[in-house]
């Protein structure tokens, strides 16, 4: 029963940490289309307010002498040495941001600051935003990360069963309960399994926001669709 236990006190504890890096997803996409709808749609700017969101879930922001020095730290992106329980470094970028509207075709060269000259669709800034969201807990990341990918039929489960030693769990790959690729890009699930192949053990968390832009779409902020590193 003990390991069964231990389970249930971490994993709730990861759980809870992880409904919480949902709140700040949420509340990092709402920051990205704001900062972007005041700045012609610039990727660092709305990256930048990305940032700044998320980084309470994974690194010490008590003073602001905290907040500066851990944000210089990631702010091209990555987590900046951070290291996940397994002590393996993670790796890639903290957040992606998926630019939905306007589109890249549809951004016009002679926009004007105190006029706009797209459509009434294309003024809208519409953000998917992933924030690959690294699970802290010892133990329970290990254990989470393999049902997340069996549940999303993505890599077999096999592990012992601690209700009876005798016994070992045997999920198929094709078995699952839930599609991944129904609500997350291809690009989204590929990164997933590398990650985790890696001994990386992290979760995309996904957020949509959308808000009219109060400046218009600039050519030079646009020369991809996406803020990179996002595919």
């Amino acid at each position: 029963m003990l390991p069964l236990t231990v389970f249930l006190i971490l994993g709730s504890i990861q759980i809870f940490l992880m409904q919480q890096a949902r709140l700040m997803a949420d509340y990092a996409a709402m920051r990205a289309v704001r900062t972007g709808s005041t700045n012609f749609g610039d990727c660092r700017s709305m990256t930048d307010a990305a940032l700044g969101a998320v980084l309470p879930t994974f690194a010490r922001v008590h003073t602001p002498d905290d907040l500066a020095r851990n944000f210089a730290r990631i702010s091209n992106n990555d987590y900046g040495g951070t290291t996940g329980s397994n002590a393996n470094r993670l790796s890639g970028a903290v957040v992606w941001i998926f630019r939905e509207k306007p589109l890249q075709g549809d951004v016009r060269p002679d926009e004007e600051f105190d006029m706009f000259y797209t459509s009434t669709a294309d003024q809208r800034l519409e953000v998917r935003l992933v924030f690959w969201y690294p699970l802290r807990i010892p133990f329970a990341d290990w254990v989470l990360t393999r049902m997340f990918l069996a549940h999303y039929g993505l890599q077999a489960y096999m592990a012992s069963n601690p209700l009876q030693e005798t016994q070992r769990a045997n999920w198929p790959g094709n078995f699952q309960t839930a599609d991944l690729s129904q609500y997350a890009r291809p690009e989204v699930v590929a990164e997933y399994v590398a990650r985790t192949a890696r001994g990386e053990y992290v979760y995309p968390i996904q957020s949509t926001y959308s808000m009219r832009m109060m400046t218009p779409p600039k050519p030079q902020f646009f020369r991809t669709q996406n803020c990179p590193p996002a595919p």
